[in-house]
């Protein structure tokens, strides 16, 4: 299969799977967005808006409304940035941490059970896909 071929039974592939999982999501649950910042500040710590807005290629206006509301929901907090007072940073909060672990254990619990009927081998390729994937989306 050419290249372009690859890249097109891709984007075919992850928008199912991505439709999929969404699926298991409620009424009042993270979105897909906070749910991506909430991640981001539980890895890698505090950050200022601009610098989400960078790692989530969205203009700072739609993180600045993302985050307001998730500020209002008590997932994140703000405060200032010790090195530099003219600047903000978010930080998760333990409330952002406990809704972002229920809901990537719900995510987590029907991967897993799909997961689990596939074969062995299935289940390895499974996982050097999951590196690659993010090693391509790293190179977008």
């Amino acid at each position: 299969m050419h290249v372009e071929g690859i890249a097109a039974s891709l984007q075919i592939s992850v928008g199912r799977l991505v439709r999929r999982l969404r699926q298991t999501h409620a009424p009042g649950e993270l979105t897909l967005s906070e749910a991506s910042v909430l991640s981001r500040l539980d890895r890698g710590g505090p950050a200022a808006p601009g610098e989400l807005a960078g790692d989530e290629r969205v203009k700072p206006q739609a993180m600045g409304t993302t985050l307001q509301a998730m500020e209002q929901r008590g997932l994140v907090s703000r405060s200032p940035d010790p090195n530099d007072g003219r600047r903000v940073l978010m930080a998760i909060t333990d409330e952002g941490r406990h809704l972002l672990t229920d809901r990537r254990s719900v995510k987590i619990q029907a991967l897993t059970q799909a997961i689990g009927r596939l074969t062995d081998a299935e289940r390895e390729s499974l996982a050097e896909a999951a590196r690659i994937l993010d090693k391509l989306a790293e190179q977008l």
